[in-house]
């Protein structure tokens, strides 16, 4: 795709996603602006390296980031390795890697990862209710819970099935763990409940789109790296 979508002079956002900038947020987090020097090849490319004023950025070899093409047919994005850096008539060029396929983005969406992962729901207590609306999290332990299934994911909300129905605008207790940098770790979120539909094909089996409310930060972005993780095992699997 890179080859039919992508050409030179194209303008290129990257977003580091992992831990190798370090312990400062504020460096993980940042947007390097840059452009398309030439497409190599379906998952290489050049581009220029990203200049703050008139200073270089030295983005180093080996680190891993989310990269937004703009395009004549719209935002693309895929996850990418710096494998590269030199300079080239004159022009300091660094070489991308994909680790994971290209595809169509919208901003303000957070890409939705596909996965059959176990989930405990539940919906919010009273006492529950009156932190969210002083933008706090307060979730009482030990209430029954029902098992649900997650069958999408991403940094903003997920997509469930269950057999319990939960109603449009409602606030729900999601239980759920995940491999994040080779660890188990349970995620504890309230969710908004935004759409609900019941399956065709199984009666009293229902599917719910929730949104995150009050995620910390780091929650959020452990979340997006397992997608990562997840992205590029699954490229590494399909190329072998």
């Amino acid at each position: 795709m890179l080859t039919k979508y992508v050409e030179a002079g194209e303008k290129v956002e990257l977003q580091i996603v992992s831990k190798d900038a370090g312990d400062n947020p504020d460096v993980e987090r940042r947007v390097y602006t840059s452009q398309v020097y030439e497409v190599l090849s379906e998952d290489r490319l050049e581009i220029t390296m990203p200049m703050e004023k008139t200073k270089l950025i030295l983005l180093p070899v080996d680190s891993e980031y989310d990269v937004y093409f703009y395009t004549e047919a719209g935002l693309l994005q895929c996850f990418a390795r710096i494998i590269d850096r030199y300079k080239s008539n004159n022009v300091y060029i660094l070489v991308l890697e994909l680790i994971s396929n290209l595809r169509k983005y919208q901003r303000r969406e957070f890409y939705r990862f596909a996965c059959a992962l176990e989930m405990n729901t539940r919906p919010l207590q009273e006492e529950e209710l009156s932190a969210i609306d002083s933008n706090h999290v307060f979730l009482t332990p030990g209430l029954p819970l029902k098992r649900s299934i997650i069958v999408d994911i991403s940094g903003g909300g997920l997509r469930f099935i269950s057999n319990q129905r939960y109603e449009v605008g409602s606030h729900i207790y999601c239980g759920y763990k995940l491999l994040v940098g080779g660890e188990q770790k349970e995620y504890n979120i309230v969710g908004k409940v935004l759409r609900v539909k019941e399956l065709e094909n199984r009666p009293g089996e229902f599917e719910h789109r929730v949104q995150y409310v009050n995620m910390n930060t780091v929650d959020r972005e452990e979340i997006i790296k397992y997608i990562f993780d997840e992205e590029r095992k699954t490229r590494k699997r399909n190329q072998r």
